[in-house]
Protein backbone atom coordinates (compact mmCIF):
# COMPACT_ATOMS: atom_id res chain seq x y z
CA UNK A 1 0.00 0.00 0.00
CA UNK A 2 1.75 3.72 -1.23
CA UNK A 3 1.36 6.55 0.55
CA UNK A 4 -0.44 8.02 -2.62
CA UNK A 5 -3.20 4.90 -1.91
CA UNK A 6 -3.65 6.51 1.64
CA UNK A 7 -3.90 10.23 0.65
CA UNK A 8 -6.41 9.74 -2.74
CA UNK A 9 -8.20 6.17 -2.14
CA UNK A 10 -11.40 7.03 0.06
CA UNK A 11 -11.74 3.53 1.96
CA UNK A 12 -14.91 4.71 4.37
CA UNK A 13 -16.95 5.54 1.13
CA UNK A 14 -15.82 2.15 -0.32
CA UNK A 15 -17.80 0.56 2.57
CA UNK A 16 -20.28 3.57 3.21
CA UNK A 17 -19.69 4.18 6.72
CA UNK A 18 -19.04 7.52 8.35
CA UNK A 19 -14.91 7.74 9.43
CA UNK A 20 -16.08 7.50 13.41
CA UNK A 21 -17.52 4.00 12.58
CA UNK A 22 -16.59 1.44 15.01
CA UNK A 23 -14.85 -1.56 14.02
CA UNK A 24 -18.55 -3.51 14.09
CA UNK A 25 -20.01 -1.92 11.78
CA UNK A 26 -17.01 -1.81 9.43
CA UNK A 27 -17.16 -5.34 9.19
CA UNK A 28 -21.24 -5.58 8.85
CA UNK A 29 -20.78 -3.16 5.90
CA UNK A 30 -17.70 -5.38 4.72
CA UNK A 31 -19.81 -8.61 4.83
CA UNK A 32 -22.80 -7.17 3.12
CA UNK A 33 -20.73 -5.73 0.47
CA UNK A 34 -18.47 -8.67 -0.06
CA UNK A 35 -21.67 -11.33 -0.18
CA UNK A 36 -23.48 -9.01 -3.01
CA UNK A 37 -20.16 -8.41 -4.93
CA UNK A 38 -18.28 -11.67 -4.71
CA UNK A 39 -17.07 -13.30 -7.86
CA UNK A 40 -18.60 -16.38 -8.18
CA UNK A 41 -22.47 -14.24 -7.91
CA UNK A 42 -21.26 -11.76 -10.66
CA UNK A 43 -19.31 -14.24 -12.76
CA UNK A 44 -18.07 -12.13 -15.82
CA UNK A 45 -19.20 -8.85 -14.44
CA UNK A 46 -16.03 -6.92 -14.60
CA UNK A 47 -17.52 -3.61 -12.56
CA UNK A 48 -18.30 -6.31 -9.35
CA UNK A 49 -15.21 -7.63 -9.20
CA UNK A 50 -13.81 -4.62 -9.44
CA UNK A 51 -15.56 -3.17 -6.38
CA UNK A 52 -15.02 -6.23 -4.43
CA UNK A 53 -10.95 -5.60 -4.76
CA UNK A 54 -12.18 -2.04 -3.71
CA UNK A 55 -13.86 -3.34 -0.76
CA UNK A 56 -11.67 -6.03 0.65
CA UNK A 57 -8.52 -3.56 0.34
CA UNK A 58 -10.42 -1.38 2.11
CA UNK A 59 -11.60 -3.37 4.99
CA UNK A 60 -8.02 -4.66 4.72
CA UNK A 61 -6.95 -1.40 5.85
CA UNK A 62 -9.50 -0.03 8.23
CA UNK A 63 -10.07 -3.96 9.76
CA UNK A 64 -6.51 -3.33 11.43
CA UNK A 65 -6.07 -0.43 14.22
CA UNK A 66 -2.49 0.86 13.41
CA UNK A 67 -2.69 0.99 9.63
CA UNK A 68 -6.37 2.47 10.13
CA UNK A 69 -4.65 4.91 11.94
CA UNK A 70 -1.65 6.23 9.54
CA UNK A 71 -4.65 6.37 7.38
CA UNK A 72 -6.78 8.80 9.06
CA UNK A 73 -3.33 10.74 9.96
CA UNK A 74 -2.22 11.18 6.35
CA UNK A 75 -6.06 11.97 5.49
CA UNK A 76 -5.99 14.64 7.65
CA UNK A 77 -2.71 15.40 7.26
CA UNK A 78 -3.41 16.29 3.34
CA UNK A 79 -7.13 15.77 3.18
CA UNK A 80 -8.47 13.79 -0.11
CA UNK A 81 -7.54 14.30 -2.94
CA UNK A 82 -4.31 16.12 -2.14
CA UNK A 83 -3.34 19.75 -0.78
CA UNK A 84 -3.56 21.00 -4.27
CA UNK A 85 -7.71 20.42 -3.81
CA UNK A 86 -8.11 21.78 -0.84
CA UNK A 87 -6.49 25.20 -1.85
CA UNK A 88 -9.06 25.84 -4.65
CA UNK A 89 -7.09 23.47 -7.52
CA UNK A 90 -9.27 20.28 -8.05
CA UNK A 91 -6.61 18.91 -10.62
CA UNK A 92 -3.77 19.95 -8.16
CA UNK A 93 -1.17 22.46 -8.10
CA UNK A 94 -1.02 25.29 -11.35
CA UNK A 95 2.30 24.80 -12.64
CA UNK A 96 4.43 27.06 -14.86
CA UNK A 97 2.56 28.15 -18.31
CA UNK A 98 -0.24 27.48 -16.23
CA UNK A 99 0.05 23.64 -16.56
CA UNK A 100 -1.18 22.07 -13.70
CA UNK A 101 0.11 18.71 -12.03
CA UNK A 102 -1.34 16.20 -10.04
CA UNK A 103 -0.40 16.08 -5.89
CA UNK A 104 0.72 12.09 -6.27
CA UNK A 105 3.56 13.61 -8.36
CA UNK A 106 5.12 14.67 -5.67
CA UNK A 107 5.55 11.25 -4.25
CA UNK A 108 7.14 10.36 -7.47
CA UNK A 109 10.02 13.32 -7.97
CA UNK A 110 13.23 11.61 -9.75
CA UNK A 111 16.05 13.64 -11.21
CA UNK A 112 15.17 16.58 -13.33
CA UNK A 113 15.09 15.86 -17.74
CA UNK A 114 16.59 12.03 -16.99
CA UNK A 115 15.79 8.42 -17.08
CA UNK A 116 14.76 7.38 -13.53
CA UNK A 117 17.22 5.78 -11.52
CA UNK A 118 19.35 9.00 -11.83
CA UNK A 119 19.98 10.96 -8.64
CA UNK A 120 17.68 14.06 -7.35
CA UNK A 121 14.88 15.32 -5.49
CA UNK A 122 14.03 12.65 -3.47
CA UNK A 123 9.79 13.89 -3.45
CA UNK A 124 7.38 14.62 -0.56
CA UNK A 125 7.07 11.03 -0.41
CA UNK A 126 10.88 10.42 0.95
CA UNK A 127 10.00 13.09 3.75
CA UNK A 128 6.52 11.26 4.55
CA UNK A 129 8.66 7.42 4.51
CA UNK A 130 8.98 6.96 8.27
CA UNK A 131 5.48 8.02 9.34
CA UNK A 132 4.22 5.08 6.84
CA UNK A 133 6.91 3.01 7.43
CA UNK A 134 9.07 3.28 4.57
CA UNK A 135 12.90 4.01 4.55
CA UNK A 136 12.47 6.78 1.84
CA UNK A 137 14.87 6.46 -1.30
CA UNK A 138 12.84 8.45 -3.84
CA UNK A 139 12.59 7.79 -7.27
CA UNK A 140 15.45 5.40 -6.94
CA UNK A 141 13.51 2.91 -5.17
CA UNK A 142 10.62 3.36 -6.57
CA UNK A 143 11.97 2.35 -10.01
CA UNK A 144 13.90 -0.95 -8.34
CA UNK A 145 10.44 -1.99 -7.06
CA UNK A 146 8.56 -1.02 -10.00
CA UNK A 147 10.54 -3.90 -11.95
CA UNK A 148 11.51 -6.15 -9.18
CA UNK A 149 9.04 -8.76 -7.26
CA UNK A 150 5.84 -7.82 -6.84
CA UNK A 151 2.98 -9.31 -4.45
CA UNK A 152 0.34 -11.33 -5.38
CA UNK A 153 -2.99 -10.42 -4.84
CA UNK A 154 -5.03 -11.88 -1.94
CA UNK A 155 -8.34 -13.71 -2.84
CA UNK A 156 -11.15 -14.11 -0.73
CA UNK A 157 -13.62 -17.21 -0.68
CA UNK A 158 -16.65 -18.74 1.53
CA UNK A 159 -17.16 -22.18 3.27
CA UNK A 160 -20.18 -23.26 4.87
CA UNK A 161 -19.43 -25.71 8.01
CA UNK A 162 -21.82 -27.59 10.02
CA UNK A 163 -22.26 -26.56 13.83
CA UNK A 164 -19.84 -29.60 14.53
CA UNK A 165 -17.25 -28.36 12.61
CA UNK A 166 -17.29 -25.54 13.25
CA UNK A 167 -16.74 -26.07 17.09
CA UNK A 168 -14.75 -28.87 16.82
CA UNK A 169 -12.58 -28.00 13.98
CA UNK A 170 -11.84 -29.96 10.64
CA UNK A 171 -10.51 -30.21 6.99
CA UNK A 172 -12.18 -29.04 4.35
CA UNK A 173 -10.89 -28.66 0.53
CA UNK A 174 -11.77 -25.83 -0.99
CA UNK A 175 -12.73 -25.61 -4.59
CA UNK A 176 -12.04 -21.86 -6.11
CA UNK A 177 -11.07 -19.83 -9.23
CA UNK A 178 -8.34 -17.48 -8.94
CA UNK A 179 -5.17 -15.76 -10.40
CA UNK A 180 -2.80 -18.03 -11.11
CA UNK A 181 0.39 -18.71 -13.00
CA UNK A 182 -0.02 -18.73 -16.85
CA UNK A 183 1.21 -22.49 -17.58
CA UNK A 184 2.16 -22.29 -21.10
CA UNK A 185 4.68 -19.35 -20.24
CA UNK A 186 5.28 -19.80 -16.83
CA UNK A 187 4.62 -16.56 -16.24
CA UNK A 188 6.70 -14.54 -18.21
CA UNK A 189 4.31 -13.25 -20.25
CA UNK A 190 6.44 -14.34 -23.63
CA UNK A 191 5.83 -17.00 -26.11
CA UNK A 192 7.55 -20.68 -25.45
CA UNK A 193 10.63 -20.22 -26.83
CA UNK A 194 11.56 -16.37 -26.11
CA UNK A 195 11.88 -14.45 -23.72
CA UNK A 196 11.05 -10.25 -22.21
CA UNK A 197 14.15 -8.04 -23.16
CA UNK A 198 15.15 -4.52 -20.55
CA UNK A 199 13.19 -1.59 -22.03
CA UNK A 200 15.16 0.30 -23.89
CA UNK A 201 13.42 3.51 -22.81
CA UNK A 202 13.63 3.41 -19.04
CA UNK A 203 16.76 0.97 -18.93
CA UNK A 204 14.58 -1.69 -16.93
CA UNK A 205 13.91 0.95 -14.32
CA UNK A 206 10.00 0.85 -14.89
CA UNK A 207 9.54 4.64 -14.67
CA UNK A 208 10.90 7.84 -16.44
CA UNK A 209 11.55 11.31 -15.22
CA UNK A 210 10.79 14.96 -16.43
CA UNK A 211 11.24 17.98 -15.37
CA UNK A 212 8.95 21.15 -14.40
CA UNK A 213 9.99 24.25 -13.24
CA UNK A 214 11.69 23.88 -9.87
CA UNK A 215 9.84 20.11 -9.52
CA UNK A 216 11.19 16.72 -11.07
CA UNK A 217 8.03 14.02 -11.55
CA UNK A 218 8.42 10.33 -12.49
CA UNK A 219 5.78 8.38 -13.82
CA UNK A 220 4.85 4.55 -14.98
CA UNK A 221 6.93 3.76 -18.27
CA UNK A 222 4.42 4.41 -20.73
CA UNK A 223 6.74 1.80 -23.37
CA UNK A 224 6.72 -0.82 -20.82
CA UNK A 225 3.53 -0.21 -19.20
CA UNK A 226 5.46 0.05 -15.46
CA UNK A 227 7.73 -3.99 -15.81
CA UNK A 228 10.88 -2.29 -16.98
CA UNK A 229 10.51 -5.42 -19.52
CA UNK A 230 9.50 -5.72 -23.40
CA UNK A 231 7.03 -8.81 -24.43
CA UNK A 232 7.80 -8.60 -28.37
CA UNK A 233 6.12 -11.98 -29.18
CA UNK A 234 3.74 -12.52 -26.38
CA UNK A 235 2.35 -15.68 -25.01
CA UNK A 236 -1.02 -16.47 -26.80
CA UNK A 237 -3.07 -17.79 -23.24
CA UNK A 238 -2.33 -15.02 -21.40
CA UNK A 239 -1.95 -12.29 -23.84
CA UNK A 240 1.49 -11.56 -22.55
CA UNK A 241 0.44 -11.00 -18.88
CA UNK A 242 1.73 -14.23 -17.31
CA UNK A 243 -1.15 -14.68 -15.27
CA UNK A 244 -4.46 -16.78 -15.94
CA UNK A 245 -7.83 -17.36 -14.38
CA UNK A 246 -7.48 -20.83 -12.87
CA UNK A 247 -9.97 -23.26 -10.55
CA UNK A 248 -7.80 -25.32 -8.14
CA UNK A 249 -8.67 -27.33 -5.16
CA UNK A 250 -7.02 -26.75 -1.93
CA UNK A 251 -7.11 -28.50 1.44
CA UNK A 252 -7.39 -25.94 4.34
CA UNK A 253 -7.65 -26.77 7.89
CA UNK A 254 -10.53 -24.78 10.16
CA UNK A 255 -9.56 -24.52 13.92
CA UNK A 256 -11.70 -25.69 16.38
CA UNK A 257 -13.76 -22.38 17.69
CA UNK A 258 -14.92 -20.35 14.44
CA UNK A 259 -17.86 -18.16 14.87
CA UNK A 260 -20.26 -17.43 11.65
CA UNK A 261 -18.59 -14.60 9.79
CA UNK A 262 -15.42 -14.91 10.84
CA UNK A 263 -12.66 -14.26 8.37
CA UNK A 264 -9.76 -16.69 8.44
CA UNK A 265 -6.15 -15.98 7.34
CA UNK A 266 -4.25 -18.10 5.27
CA UNK A 267 -0.29 -16.57 4.50
CA UNK A 268 0.42 -17.49 1.18
CA UNK A 269 -2.78 -19.07 -0.14
CA UNK A 270 -3.89 -15.89 -2.50
CA UNK A 271 -2.36 -15.27 -6.72
CA UNK A 272 0.84 -15.89 -6.98
CA UNK A 273 3.34 -12.88 -7.46
CA UNK A 274 4.89 -10.99 -10.37
CA UNK A 275 8.74 -11.24 -11.17
CA UNK A 276 9.50 -14.09 -8.10
CA UNK A 277 7.46 -12.06 -5.76
CA UNK A 278 5.66 -13.88 -3.07
CA UNK A 279 2.41 -14.88 -3.13
CA UNK A 280 -1.05 -13.17 -2.15
CA UNK A 281 -3.14 -14.59 1.10
CA UNK A 282 -6.28 -16.46 1.00
CA UNK A 283 -9.52 -15.56 3.65
CA UNK A 284 -11.74 -17.66 4.24
CA UNK A 285 -15.16 -16.10 5.12
CA UNK A 286 -16.93 -18.83 7.66
CA UNK A 287 -20.47 -19.53 7.91
CA UNK A 288 -22.02 -21.47 10.46
CA UNK A 289 -25.18 -23.69 10.36
CA UNK A 290 -27.38 -23.96 13.08
CA UNK A 291 -27.77 -27.14 15.05
CA UNK A 292 -30.84 -28.74 16.10
CA UNK A 293 -30.00 -29.61 19.62
CA UNK A 294 -27.34 -26.91 20.71
CA UNK A 295 -26.57 -23.30 20.67
CA UNK A 296 -23.98 -20.66 20.88
CA UNK A 297 -22.48 -18.12 23.67
CA UNK A 298 -19.22 -16.96 23.37
CA UNK A 299 -17.03 -20.28 23.97
CA UNK A 300 -19.67 -21.70 25.88
CA UNK A 301 -22.59 -24.09 24.38
CA UNK A 302 -26.03 -24.05 25.10
CA UNK A 303 -28.82 -26.92 25.61
CA UNK A 304 -32.23 -27.48 26.78
CA UNK A 305 -33.46 -30.23 28.69
CA UNK A 306 -37.00 -31.49 29.58
CA UNK A 307 -37.60 -33.10 33.29
CA UNK A 308 -40.40 -34.43 34.97
CA UNK A 309 -42.10 -32.53 38.05
CA UNK A 310 -41.10 -35.90 39.98
CA UNK A 311 -37.60 -35.58 38.55
CA UNK A 312 -37.80 -32.24 39.35
CA UNK A 313 -39.23 -32.64 43.15
CA UNK A 314 -37.29 -35.62 44.03
CA UNK A 315 -33.99 -35.29 42.14
CA UNK A 316 -32.47 -37.36 39.23
CA UNK A 317 -29.08 -38.18 37.53
CA UNK A 318 -29.55 -37.15 33.83
CA UNK A 319 -28.09 -38.45 30.43
CA UNK A 320 -27.19 -35.23 28.97
CA UNK A 321 -26.26 -35.58 24.69
CA UNK A 322 -22.74 -33.69 23.61
CA UNK A 323 -21.30 -32.87 20.72
CA UNK A 324 -18.47 -35.71 21.01
CA UNK A 325 -20.78 -37.76 23.27
CA UNK A 326 -22.76 -37.76 26.54
CA UNK A 327 -22.65 -37.05 30.05
CA UNK A 328 -24.21 -37.77 33.37
CA UNK A 329 -25.74 -34.83 34.77
CA UNK A 330 -26.94 -34.78 38.52
CA UNK A 331 -30.43 -32.59 39.14
CA UNK A 332 -30.85 -31.73 42.57
CA UNK A 333 -34.47 -32.16 44.38
CA UNK A 334 -35.95 -28.89 44.36
CA UNK A 335 -35.19 -27.73 41.54
CA UNK A 336 -37.13 -24.98 39.81
CA UNK A 337 -38.16 -25.31 36.30
CA UNK A 338 -35.75 -22.52 34.16
CA UNK A 339 -32.71 -23.32 36.35
CA UNK A 340 -29.30 -23.63 34.56
CA UNK A 341 -26.53 -26.47 35.22
CA UNK A 342 -22.91 -26.25 34.00
CA UNK A 343 -21.23 -29.19 32.66
CA UNK A 344 -17.18 -27.70 32.93
CA UNK A 345 -14.99 -28.02 29.52
CA UNK A 346 -17.03 -29.50 27.31
CA UNK A 347 -17.77 -26.54 25.32
CA UNK A 348 -16.01 -24.57 22.82
CA UNK A 349 -12.39 -25.12 22.64
CA UNK A 350 -10.56 -21.96 22.70
CA UNK A 351 -6.98 -21.10 22.65
CA UNK A 352 -7.11 -20.11 26.89
CA UNK A 353 -9.72 -22.29 27.87
CA UNK A 354 -12.37 -24.96 26.64
CA UNK A 355 -16.02 -23.48 27.63
CA UNK A 356 -18.51 -25.48 29.44
CA UNK A 357 -22.21 -26.68 28.08
CA UNK A 358 -24.94 -24.37 29.92
CA UNK A 359 -27.57 -26.98 30.22
CA UNK A 360 -31.35 -25.29 31.29
CA UNK A 361 -34.22 -27.53 32.77
CA UNK A 362 -37.55 -27.46 31.60
CA UNK A 363 -40.36 -28.97 33.92
CA UNK A 364 -42.36 -30.77 31.17
CA UNK A 365 -45.97 -30.39 32.28
CA UNK A 366 -48.59 -33.07 30.87
CA UNK A 367 -51.00 -31.74 28.44
CA UNK A 368 -53.63 -33.96 29.32
CA UNK A 369 -54.12 -35.70 32.99
CA UNK A 370 -55.84 -38.90 32.76
CA UNK A 371 -58.86 -39.51 35.88
CA UNK A 372 -56.33 -41.28 37.80
CA UNK A 373 -53.63 -38.95 37.61
CA UNK A 374 -55.94 -35.74 38.63
CA UNK A 375 -57.01 -37.27 41.57
CA UNK A 376 -53.20 -38.08 42.42
CA UNK A 377 -52.35 -34.17 41.90
CA UNK A 378 -55.27 -33.22 44.13
CA UNK A 379 -54.08 -35.23 46.88
CA UNK A 380 -50.52 -34.11 46.67
CA UNK A 381 -51.86 -30.63 46.93
CA UNK A 382 -54.05 -31.35 50.07
CA UNK A 383 -50.97 -33.01 51.51
CA UNK A 384 -49.37 -29.97 50.77
CA UNK A 385 -52.08 -27.88 52.27
CA UNK A 386 -53.18 -26.02 49.29
CA UNK A 387 -56.15 -25.20 46.85
CA UNK A 388 -55.50 -27.74 43.89
CA UNK A 389 -57.75 -25.61 41.02
CA UNK A 390 -55.21 -23.09 40.43
CA UNK A 391 -51.93 -25.07 40.22
CA UNK A 392 -53.77 -27.62 37.94
CA UNK A 393 -55.57 -24.55 35.78
CA UNK A 394 -52.50 -22.88 35.51
CA UNK A 395 -50.18 -26.23 34.95
CA UNK A 396 -52.78 -27.66 32.41
CA UNK A 397 -52.78 -24.17 30.36
CA UNK A 398 -48.81 -23.80 30.66
CA UNK A 399 -48.97 -27.41 29.01
CA UNK A 400 -51.34 -26.64 26.77
CA UNK A 401 -48.82 -23.99 24.86
CA UNK A 402 -46.26 -26.42 24.47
Amino acid sequence: MSTRDFIEKDYYGALGVPQGADAAEIKKAYRKLATELHPDKNPGNAEAESRFKEVSEAYDVLSDPKRRGEYDEARRLFGAGGAGARAGFPGGFPGAGGQTFDFGDLFNAGSAGTAAGGRGAGGLGDLLGGLFGGAGGGARARSQAASGPARGQDVETEATLSFEEAVLGVTVPLRMQSPGTCPTCAGSGAKPGTSPHTCPVCQGAGVTSRSQGAFAFSEPCRNCRGTGSVVDDPCSTCSGSGITSQTRTITVRIPAGVRDGQRIRLAGKGAPGRRGGPAGDLFVVVHVSEHALFGRKDDDLTLTVPITFAEAALGTTLTVPTLDGTVSLKVPAGTSSGRTLRVRGRGVPAKKRTGDLLVTLDIAVPVRLTPAERKLVEQLAEEMDEDPRPQITAALQAGGQR
